[in-house]
């Protein structure tokens, strides 16, 4: 179902079933990946976050959609003073457990970054930068989290947000092992067959094998997340597409540590512009 262009959408229910089953999910997942995240996390989108987002000691920052708190607490051990929000709140129960050290420098909300007078409540001018973390695929809506963010950044403030590569790691993706002799020699050859792109579509599917249930993907082109930061007056001035360039045990022949070329997630830095 194709629910970006559906009419009679209802984003309210739909937004309201997210909710329900990130609820549903998220004592599992928080289990799953731990304190610092799963490999994923910890050698593509983190340090692609980091190298982009710049942090400078003391620094405010806004953590969208935090989850756990992963990259919440990463952030206060470089010196930011961190206000981190989920609209989940068993995610935020295990990112408060989990919250042991710098306590002072983070504090956990339950927002939804759907609402922007929600967003907004937080203070306008208030934050040097902000970020979102593998979140953006999971959101009915993404026009209130920008319009949210132009008002809550300073002057030439800086948004930095991973999601799954919408090019290359979507529901309409499917991966392709084969076999093949190379100079007497065979070996396994990874590729991807894509069947769709361009159009925004709504699906369920998971995040990580053996999920308790799934959960819903926005799937939106690149032109449809950039477009709604241009909309509100951002620039995009720093752009990586992070792929397992150092060993890694794969999971499972379709994992995507067998998939040395093409990247799984893209990481981008938006700023706003304030003379636009």
């Amino acid at each position: 179902m194709n629910t970006d262009q559906n009419p009679n959408r209802n984003p309210n229910a739909l937004n309201q079933s997210v909710r329900e089953a990130w609820e549903t999910i998220a004592p599992w997942w928080d289990e799953k990946v731990g304190a610092e995240g799963n490999v994923t996390q910890r050698l593509l989108i983190g340090p692609a976050t980091e190298r982009l987002l710049n942090l400078k000691p003391g620094e405010r920052v806004l953590d969208c959609a935090c989850g756990s708190g992963i990259f919440s607490r990463r952030m206060a051990q470089l010196g930011a003073r961190v206000v981190a929000f989920d609209f989940s709140e068993k995610f935020l129960e295990r990112a408060r457990a989990r919250t042991t050290e710098l306590a002072d420098r983070i504090e956990y909300h339950v927002l939804d970054a759907t609402d922007e007078a929600q967003m907004l409540a937080l203070g306008p001018g208030r934050f040097d930068a902000a970020v979102c973390t593998m979140a953006i695929m999971d959101m009915a809506e993404i026009d209130p989290l920008f319009s949210a963010l132009s008002k809550l950044l300073k002057p030439e403030g800086r948004f930095v947000f991973s999601v799954t590569h919408p090019c290359f790691n979507q529901p309409g993706v499917k991966k392709i092992v084969e076999e093949e002799d190379r100079e007497g020699k065979l070996e396994a050859a990874y590729a991807l067959k894509i069947s769709r792109y361009i159009y925004p579509y709504t699906q369920k599917g998971l995040g990580i094998v053996g999920q308790p249930a799934p959960h819903v993907y926005f799937h939106r082109p690149l032109s449809g997340i950039f477009n709604a930061g241009f909309r509100a007056g951002f620039v995009l001035d720093g752009l990586e597409e992070p792929v397992f360039e150092q060993p890694v045990e794969p999971e499972r022949p379709f994992s995507w540590a067998n998939y040395r070329e093409i990247p799984p997630h893209l990481v981008a830095r938006l700023r706003l512009i304030s003379n636009l």
